[in-house]
């Protein structure tokens, strides 16, 4: 049986539950608990688990983030929620340089379950400092998963795979998602971790996404439909490890692959798709592989330029027109 539920809901139905589940998952993070979290996704935990499991935390993210890895190493599995993935900057020692690697520095025999979230990427007017989209930096890591949620369904089923994972892992929200509304089902699942999920087929293209950007995609194919062109919409879901499978069996049907996403063009998800799609499929395509990402320079504060950077429907359209070579 499902029912329509928001975004923040379905994250934290997946938090209750695992906390229920087990006494060993925790949440922290500034305002969490009194306030009932920034976004109102850790609303009315603190009533059900108290103050021991759900902790508020002062504004130092290094400081912590080193207490949830200290306490991961020993046994608990703790959720720190970032208020925003820029702040994740100040504790990024604790996460590349002990989180990551302490498995492999102690040869097996130290883990780090740890589940690091939080909203990432833009939102609105809020400036440069406050609008940057992580998913490339944290893929980069060796020994870290990187999840980045498109809806609800996906997020509490991806939630909960990553806090039941025994690696840290990186769950990269969007602010401007929390209100969105899908269905969930009432009973229990959990979606594995590493796999994508075609949300539209199609024959003609591949439009490839994930997170926030995914709104963008399936709006495009919806508009390219209404010119006769049939879009193959995939959901990444998972950026670490990536489901390369997935993306090159669409490719090999429709011999033509977009990429879609809000990270700035160097260095990207969407360079590191076009490489192995190319090595991988290289055979199969019948035009180069395209993408439309952030532009190249940290985002403004007025809304019209703000506007500007950021992928849209319109852009879309025309890239997949162009990889297709029709006017």
């Amino acid at each position: 049986m499902a029912r329509q539920i928001a975004f923040r809901e379905a994250l934290r139905e997946a938090l209750n539950e695992e906390m229920r589940r087990d006494e060993n998952v925790y949440l922290m993070g500034e305002e969490v608990a009194e306030y009932n979290g920034a976004y109102k996704v850790s609303q009315g935990m603190l009533a059900e688990f108290g103050p021991k499991r759900v902790i508020d935390t002062p504004i130092a993210e290094l400081g912590f983030a080193a207490v949830a890895v200290g306490s991961a190493q020993n046994g608990l599995r703790p959720v720190v929620e970032f208020m925003t993935w820029n702040f994740a900057c100040l504790a990024l020692d604790q996460i590349l340089n002990t989180a990551s690697k302490m498995k492999a520095m102690s040869g097996g025999q130290i883990g780090c379950p740890i589940v690091f979230r939080g909203p990432n990427g833009s939102a609105g007017q809020l400036g440069a400092q406050h609008s940057t989209a992580f998913e490339s930096y944290y893929a980069n890591i060796p020994g870290l998963k990187v999840i980045s949620p498109s809806n609800p369904y996906d997020a509490k089923g991806l939630l909960k795979a990553a806090i039941r994972d025994n690696d840290p892992v990186m769950f990269m929200e969007s602010e401007v998602t929390y209100g969105d509304k899908g269905e969930v089902p009432e009973e229990e699942y959990i979606i594995p971790i590493g796999k994508a999920d075609v949300k539209r087929a199609g024959k003609d293209i591949t439009i490839v996404s994930y997170s926030k950007m995914m709104k963008v995609a399936l709006a495009a194919a919806e508009e390219l439909a209404k010119e006769g062109i049939d879009a193959e919409v995939i959901d990444l879901r998972t950026i670490r490890p990536l489901d390369w499978e997935t993306i090159v069996e669409s490719v090999k049907k429709t011999n033509h692959l977009v990429i879609v996403e809000e990270q700035w063009p160097m260095c990207s998800v969407s360079s590191e798709i076009a490489f192995r799609i190319q090595k991988e499929a290289f055979d199969y395509l019948d035009a180069p592989i395209l993408r439309i990402t952030s532009v190249d320079a940290p985002m403004h504060y007025a809304p019209n330029l703000a506007a500007l950077a950021i992928p849209d429907v319109p852009r879309t359209v025309a890239l997949v027109k162009k990889a297709l070579n029709k006017k």
